[in-house]
Protein backbone atom coordinates (compact mmCIF):
# COMPACT_ATOMS: atom_id res chain seq x y z
CA UNK A 1 0.00 0.00 0.00
CA UNK A 2 1.19 3.42 -0.86
CA UNK A 3 0.45 5.03 2.77
CA UNK A 4 3.39 2.27 3.82
CA UNK A 5 5.93 4.10 1.86
CA UNK A 6 5.37 7.58 3.81
CA UNK A 7 8.05 8.54 6.33
CA UNK A 8 6.05 8.98 9.23
CA UNK A 9 8.80 11.00 10.47
CA UNK A 10 8.97 13.75 7.92
CA UNK A 11 5.45 14.34 7.13
CA UNK A 12 5.15 18.46 5.57
CA UNK A 13 3.29 20.53 8.81
CA UNK A 14 1.81 22.31 5.58
CA UNK A 15 -0.18 20.98 2.62
CA UNK A 16 -1.98 23.08 -0.19
CA UNK A 17 -4.00 22.14 -2.68
CA UNK A 18 -5.10 23.94 -5.83
CA UNK A 19 -7.57 21.80 -6.91
CA UNK A 20 -8.55 21.61 -10.45
CA UNK A 21 -10.56 20.24 -13.03
CA UNK A 22 -13.68 19.87 -12.17
CA UNK A 23 -15.42 21.52 -15.18
CA UNK A 24 -13.02 19.08 -17.21
CA UNK A 25 -14.41 16.23 -15.62
CA UNK A 26 -17.92 17.00 -15.79
CA UNK A 27 -17.51 17.45 -19.31
CA UNK A 28 -15.54 13.88 -20.12
CA UNK A 29 -18.22 12.60 -18.16
CA UNK A 30 -21.21 14.27 -20.09
CA UNK A 31 -22.64 16.47 -17.72
CA UNK A 32 -22.66 20.31 -16.93
CA UNK A 33 -20.19 21.91 -14.70
CA UNK A 34 -21.41 22.11 -11.69
CA UNK A 35 -22.05 18.13 -11.63
CA UNK A 36 -17.78 18.39 -11.61
CA UNK A 37 -17.79 20.57 -8.28
CA UNK A 38 -20.67 18.45 -6.64
CA UNK A 39 -17.87 14.76 -7.14
CA UNK A 40 -15.26 16.85 -6.14
CA UNK A 41 -16.55 17.63 -2.43
CA UNK A 42 -15.79 13.64 -2.27
CA UNK A 43 -12.11 14.74 -3.23
CA UNK A 44 -12.55 17.14 -0.14
CA UNK A 45 -13.58 14.67 2.39
CA UNK A 46 -11.02 11.51 1.26
CA UNK A 47 -7.99 14.22 0.73
CA UNK A 48 -9.26 15.94 4.31
CA UNK A 49 -9.25 12.37 5.92
CA UNK A 50 -5.87 10.95 4.46
CA UNK A 51 -4.37 14.05 5.86
CA UNK A 52 -5.81 13.51 9.29
CA UNK A 53 -4.44 9.58 9.24
CA UNK A 54 -1.19 11.07 8.28
CA UNK A 55 -0.86 13.51 11.00
CA UNK A 56 -0.46 16.81 8.82
CA UNK A 57 -1.12 20.08 10.50
CA UNK A 58 -2.48 22.19 8.17
CA UNK A 59 -4.26 21.45 4.97
CA UNK A 60 -5.52 24.56 2.91
CA UNK A 61 -7.45 24.45 -0.26
CA UNK A 62 -8.08 26.37 -2.90
CA UNK A 63 -11.76 25.95 -3.24
CA UNK A 64 -13.24 29.56 -4.72
CA UNK A 65 -10.21 32.27 -6.10
CA UNK A 66 -10.84 36.15 -6.94
CA UNK A 67 -11.09 35.12 -10.60
CA UNK A 68 -13.95 32.92 -10.26
CA UNK A 69 -16.28 35.46 -9.91
CA UNK A 70 -15.56 35.96 -13.52
CA UNK A 71 -17.30 32.96 -14.26
CA UNK A 72 -20.25 32.79 -15.99
CA UNK A 73 -23.23 33.75 -13.22
CA UNK A 74 -25.36 30.59 -13.43
CA UNK A 75 -22.02 28.80 -12.35
CA UNK A 76 -20.88 31.47 -10.00
CA UNK A 77 -24.74 30.67 -8.18
CA UNK A 78 -24.55 26.98 -8.43
CA UNK A 79 -20.86 27.24 -6.61
CA UNK A 80 -22.51 29.79 -4.05
CA UNK A 81 -25.09 26.96 -3.22
CA UNK A 82 -23.24 23.72 -3.04
CA UNK A 83 -20.77 25.91 -1.02
CA UNK A 84 -23.86 26.29 1.64
CA UNK A 85 -25.15 22.58 1.05
CA UNK A 86 -21.41 21.07 1.90
CA UNK A 87 -20.84 23.16 4.64
CA UNK A 88 -23.89 22.31 6.38
CA UNK A 89 -23.32 18.33 5.46
CA UNK A 90 -19.69 18.48 6.41
CA UNK A 91 -19.96 20.36 10.28
CA UNK A 92 -20.74 17.09 11.80
CA UNK A 93 -18.03 15.26 10.02
CA UNK A 94 -15.41 17.75 10.90
CA UNK A 95 -16.49 17.64 14.34
CA UNK A 96 -16.25 13.66 14.30
CA UNK A 97 -12.80 13.78 12.93
CA UNK A 98 -11.47 16.47 15.20
CA UNK A 99 -11.21 19.19 12.42
CA UNK A 100 -10.73 22.17 13.04
CA UNK A 101 -11.82 24.86 9.83
CA UNK A 102 -10.39 28.19 8.92
CA UNK A 103 -11.48 30.39 5.89
CA UNK A 104 -9.23 33.12 4.48
CA UNK A 105 -9.90 35.31 1.54
CA UNK A 106 -12.23 38.09 0.96
CA UNK A 107 -15.48 37.01 2.57
CA UNK A 108 -17.34 40.16 2.77
CA UNK A 109 -17.43 39.67 -1.21
CA UNK A 110 -20.04 36.32 -0.61
CA UNK A 111 -23.62 36.43 0.56
CA UNK A 112 -24.79 36.47 3.59
CA UNK A 113 -26.26 33.13 3.80
CA UNK A 114 -22.54 32.07 2.88
CA UNK A 115 -20.90 34.41 5.18
CA UNK A 116 -23.36 33.11 7.83
CA UNK A 117 -22.88 29.42 6.98
CA UNK A 118 -18.92 30.07 7.35
CA UNK A 119 -18.82 31.66 10.12
CA UNK A 120 -20.86 28.63 12.08
CA UNK A 121 -18.95 25.94 10.71
CA UNK A 122 -15.79 27.69 12.58
CA UNK A 123 -17.57 28.53 15.67
CA UNK A 124 -18.59 24.65 15.73
CA UNK A 125 -15.21 23.42 15.09
CA UNK A 126 -13.02 26.17 16.96
CA UNK A 127 -12.38 24.13 19.96
CA UNK A 128 -10.69 20.93 17.83
CA UNK A 129 -7.44 19.88 18.02
CA UNK A 130 -6.23 17.99 15.00
CA UNK A 131 -5.98 18.93 11.58
CA UNK A 132 -6.68 22.65 10.53
CA UNK A 133 -8.41 22.84 7.78
CA UNK A 134 -8.00 26.10 5.59
CA UNK A 135 -10.53 26.70 3.29
CA UNK A 136 -9.34 29.51 0.26
CA UNK A 137 -12.50 31.36 -1.23
CA UNK A 138 -12.58 34.71 -2.61
CA UNK A 139 -8.96 34.56 -2.40
CA UNK A 140 -5.63 35.32 -4.59
CA UNK A 141 -2.09 35.90 -3.83
CA UNK A 142 -2.01 39.63 -4.85
CA UNK A 143 -5.26 40.35 -2.97
CA UNK A 144 -3.45 39.20 0.50
CA UNK A 145 -0.19 40.72 -0.16
CA UNK A 146 -2.39 44.34 -1.16
CA UNK A 147 -4.73 43.90 2.17
CA UNK A 148 -1.72 42.95 4.16
CA UNK A 149 -0.10 46.06 2.77
CA UNK A 150 -2.99 48.45 3.54
CA UNK A 151 -3.36 47.25 7.26
CA UNK A 152 0.33 48.29 7.86
CA UNK A 153 -0.16 51.89 5.96
CA UNK A 154 -3.35 52.24 8.04
CA UNK A 155 -1.44 51.55 11.28
CA UNK A 156 1.44 53.54 10.24
CA UNK A 157 -0.77 56.72 9.35
CA UNK A 158 -2.20 56.37 12.64
CA UNK A 159 1.18 56.07 14.01
CA UNK A 160 0.89 52.60 15.56
CA UNK A 161 3.69 51.32 13.84
CA UNK A 162 7.41 52.90 11.94
CA UNK A 163 9.77 52.37 8.82
CA UNK A 164 12.10 50.44 11.09
CA UNK A 165 9.28 48.21 12.26
CA UNK A 166 8.95 47.02 9.37
CA UNK A 167 10.44 43.74 8.43
CA UNK A 168 9.60 39.86 6.33
CA UNK A 169 7.84 38.52 10.02
CA UNK A 170 6.03 41.55 11.03
CA UNK A 171 4.27 41.49 7.23
CA UNK A 172 3.89 37.80 7.30
CA UNK A 173 1.51 38.21 10.47
CA UNK A 174 -0.47 40.81 8.18
CA UNK A 175 -1.27 38.54 5.88
CA UNK A 176 -4.38 36.43 5.88
CA UNK A 177 -2.29 32.99 6.70
CA UNK A 178 -0.84 34.60 10.48
CA UNK A 179 0.50 31.99 12.10
CA UNK A 180 0.49 29.15 10.08
CA UNK A 181 3.57 27.88 8.59
CA UNK A 182 3.98 27.83 5.13
CA UNK A 183 3.10 25.27 2.82
CA UNK A 184 5.93 22.37 1.84
CA UNK A 185 4.31 20.74 -0.47
CA UNK A 186 1.96 22.90 -2.93
CA UNK A 187 -0.08 20.33 -5.09
CA UNK A 188 -1.99 20.96 -8.26
CA UNK A 189 -4.04 18.81 -10.31
CA UNK A 190 -5.51 18.72 -13.82
CA UNK A 191 -2.29 18.48 -15.74
CA UNK A 192 -1.95 22.34 -15.71
CA UNK A 193 1.52 24.03 -14.63
CA UNK A 194 1.17 27.01 -12.55
CA UNK A 195 -0.42 28.28 -9.56
CA UNK A 196 -2.90 30.80 -10.52
CA UNK A 197 -2.53 33.49 -7.74
CA UNK A 198 -2.37 30.92 -4.83
CA UNK A 199 -0.35 31.81 -1.68
CA UNK A 200 1.87 33.91 -3.96
CA UNK A 201 4.26 34.96 -0.83
CA UNK A 202 3.86 31.86 0.97
CA UNK A 203 4.81 29.07 -1.22
CA UNK A 204 8.43 31.05 -1.93
CA UNK A 205 10.31 28.12 -0.76
CA UNK A 206 7.20 25.17 -1.27
CA UNK A 207 7.22 21.86 -3.72
CA UNK A 208 5.44 21.67 -6.30
CA UNK A 209 3.88 18.28 -7.55
CA UNK A 210 1.39 18.38 -10.41
CA UNK A 211 -0.62 15.71 -11.43
CA UNK A 212 -2.92 15.17 -14.28
CA UNK A 213 -5.50 14.10 -12.21
CA UNK A 214 -8.46 15.96 -12.42
CA UNK A 215 -9.61 17.03 -9.09
CA UNK A 216 -12.60 14.74 -8.70
CA UNK A 217 -10.88 11.14 -9.32
CA UNK A 218 -7.99 12.43 -6.71
CA UNK A 219 -8.47 10.61 -3.12
CA UNK A 220 -6.13 10.31 -0.40
CA UNK A 221 -3.65 7.63 -2.21
CA UNK A 222 -3.00 10.13 -4.49
CA UNK A 223 -2.16 12.19 -1.37
CA UNK A 224 0.34 9.60 -0.22
CA UNK A 225 1.98 9.57 -3.47
CA UNK A 226 3.02 13.01 -4.17
CA UNK A 227 4.02 13.11 -0.03
CA UNK A 228 6.59 10.11 -1.07
CA UNK A 229 7.58 12.03 -4.11
CA UNK A 230 7.93 15.21 -1.67
CA UNK A 231 10.29 12.93 0.67
CA UNK A 232 12.30 12.13 -1.57
CA UNK A 233 13.60 15.30 -2.48
CA UNK A 234 16.65 17.42 -1.33
CA UNK A 235 15.24 20.87 0.11
CA UNK A 236 18.40 23.41 0.19
CA UNK A 237 17.17 26.84 0.66
CA UNK A 238 19.50 28.56 -1.31
CA UNK A 239 22.33 26.35 0.48
CA UNK A 240 24.04 23.56 -1.42
CA UNK A 241 23.85 20.01 -1.34
CA UNK A 242 26.83 19.05 1.05
CA UNK A 243 25.62 22.02 3.48
CA UNK A 244 22.50 20.30 4.03
CA UNK A 245 24.09 17.04 5.18
CA UNK A 246 26.70 18.70 7.14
Amino acid sequence: MIIDQVKKNCIPRHVAVIMDGNGRWAELHGNDRIFGHRQGVESVRSVVEGAGELGIEYLTLYAFSTENWCRPKEEVNALMALLVDAIVKEVDNLREKNVKMRVIGDIDSFPPEVQAKLKDAIENTGSNTGLNLILALSYSGRWDILQATKKLVREAIAGKITIEQLNEPFFIDHLSTSGVPDPELLIRTSGEYRISNFLLWQSAYSEFYFTPILWPDFRKENLFEAIVDFQCRERRFGKTSEQIRS
